[in-house]
C-alpha cells in the first residue's frame, strides 16, 4: 500500500524558519565572541523580546481570538504592530487558524496543528507544507472585519513587518551606536525566540505537564511552559475556559499576560474583562478528581482488595454529595435570578440581594474545595 503524497511544501515559511534559526544559532555566538554586545542591544533585545511576545499573547491570542476582554484602541495598536514584529501572520490569519484549533482540537483534520499527528507537526511542521487541514478558515473570524485595525495590519502586513523587525532594530541600533548587534540580538535571535516560545504552545503544551481540568483533549497544565510563555502554559485550564482572559486562573500562577491585562484595567486601557465563575471551576477540578480517583481505586477494588471497596464506596458517597452541592446552587442561583427579574423595589434591594448570593456562592465554592481535598486524600493509598 502506497503511502498519500505529502503536500507541497511551503517555501516562504521552510525558508523563513530555517535562514533565521541557522542565523541565530551561527552568526549571533560568533559575533558576540569576535565583538561582543553593548548593553543597548541587550536593552532592546529585551524590551522587543516581551513586546513581541506580550502582542501575541494578550494581542493576537486573548483579545481577538478569544474576545476575552476589551482593548483601548491605543494598546490595539501597540499589539497589531508588535504583533507584526513576532511575524506569525496577521491577526486575520491567525485567528482564522486558532479558533478551529480550539472547536476541533486534536482532530487529525480539522484541527491546523493537531497534536494527534505528532509533535514535530504540531509545533512548526503544520506549517512547512500546505496542509489542507492549515489553510485559515476566515468564516470564523467574521467580527474582525469590522476591526478597522485588524484589517488594516492584513492589507499592510508585509511593509509592517519589515518595518518593525528591519527599520526599528537599525534605527534604535543607530541611536544607540551598535546597529550590527542590536541587530542580531533585537531583530534575529529575538524573532526566534518569539516563534519557538509559541509553538511550544501548540507541541509541548499538548504532551507535557497535568490536566486537572478536563482530559477529554490532550491540553496540558505546565508551569515550566508558563514561565517561557508569559502564561500561556496554564493550557489544560485555557482549553475548557478559552474565554477566560486568564490562563493562569490562581493568583499566584506564572501568568503576566494576566496581569498586563489587569493592570492596564486600572487606567482605562482595557475592559470588559471576562472571567468563568468560580464554582464552574471547581466543578470542573473536583470532577476531575472523582474520575481520577476512580481509575486509581477501580481496579484494586474489582481484584477483591477491601481497602479499595471500602474507599471506592466513600468516593461514591462523596460523588453524591457533590452532585447534591451542585443541584442546591443551580436551584437557588435560578431562584435568584428570577427573583431579580420580578424586582420592583428599589436599587439598594437589588444590590442587597446580589451580595447575599455573592456571599452563598462563596460558601459554595469552599465546600467543593474541601471535598476536592478529602477525595484527595481518599485516592493517596492508591495513587
Amino acid at each position: 500500500m502506497t503511502k498519500p503524497a505529502l503536500p507541497p511544501i511551503s517555501w516562504v515559511t521552510t525558508i523563513l524558519f530555517t535562514t533565521t534559526f541557522v542565523a541565530a544559532v551561527i552568526a549571533v555566538p560568533l559575533y558576540g565572541a569576535w565583538v561582543g554586545y553593548s548593553p543597548a542591544s541587550w536593552f532592546w533585545f529585551g524590551v522587543f523580546l516581551v513586546a513581541s511576545g506580550l502582542s501575541i499573547t494578550a494581542g493576537y491570542h486573548r483579545l481577538w481570538s478569544h474576545r476575552a476582554y476589551e482593548a483601548h484602541p491605543a494598546l490595539r495598536a501597540f499589539f497589531m504592530l508588535f504583533g507584526a514584529m513576532a511575524i506569525q501572520n496577521s491577526i486575520y490569519v491567525w485567528a482564522a487558524g486558532h479558533r478551529p484549533h480550539h472547536r476541533y482540537v486534536d482532530d487529525l483534520d480539522r484541527d491546523p496543528y493537531s497534536a494527534r499527528r505528532g509533535m514535530w507537526f504540531a509545533h512548526i511542521g503544520w506549517m512547512l507544507r500546505h496542509y489542507e487541514s492549515g489553510e485559515p478558515d476566515f468564516k470564523y473570524v467574521k467580527d474582525l472585519e469590522r476591526d478597522r485595525i485588524v484589517m488594516f495590519q492584513h492589507r499592510h502586513y508585509v511593509p509592517l513587518v519589515l518595518a518593525m523587525n528591519i527599520v526599528l532594530p537599525v534605527v534604535v541600533g543607530a541611536l544607540s551606536g551598535d546597529v550590527i548587534g542590536t541587530v542580531l540580538l533585537a531583530g534575529l535571535l529575538r524573532l526566534v525566540i518569539n516563534h519557538h516560545v509559541t509553538f511550544f504552545i501548540n507541541s509541548l503544551a499538548h504532551g507535557w505537564g497535568r490536566q486537572p481540568y478536563n482530559d477529554a483533549n490532550s491540553s496540558r497544565d505546565n508551569p515550566v511552559l508558563a514561565f517561557l510563555t508569559y502564561g500561556e502554559g496554564y493550557h489544560n485550564f485555557h482549553h475548557l475556559f478559552s474565554t477566560d482572559y486568564r490562563n493562569g486562573v490562581r493568583w499566584w500562577q506564572w501568568d503576566p499576560t494576566k496581569w498586563l491585562i489587569r493592570g492596564l484595567s486600572f487606567v482605562g486601557l482595557t475592559s470588559k474583562l471576562r472571567t468563568i465563575d468560580s464554582i464552574a471551576i471547581e466543578r470542573a477540578r473536583l470532577d476531575m478528581q472523582f474520575k481520577t480517583a476512580n481509575q486509581s481505586v477501580t481496579p484494586h477494588a474489582e481484584r477483591g482488595d477491601s481497602l479499595a471497596v471500602e474507599l471506592r464506596d466513600l468516593i461514591r458517597r462523596e460523588y453524591e454529595a457533590f452532585t447534591a452541592t451542585l443541584a442546591e446552587w443551580s436551584a437557588t442561583r435560578e431562584k435568584w435570578i428570577e427573583a431579580t427579574r420580578e424586582q420592583v423595589a428599589g436599587r439598594l434591594v437589588e444590590q442587597l440581594e446580589r451580595f447575599d448570593l455573592s456571599a452563598y456562592a462563596r460558601e459554595i465554592e469552599a465546600r467543593l474545595r474541601a471535598q476536592r481535598h478529602r477525595v484527595a486524600q481518599l485516592t493517596l493509598t492508591y495513587g
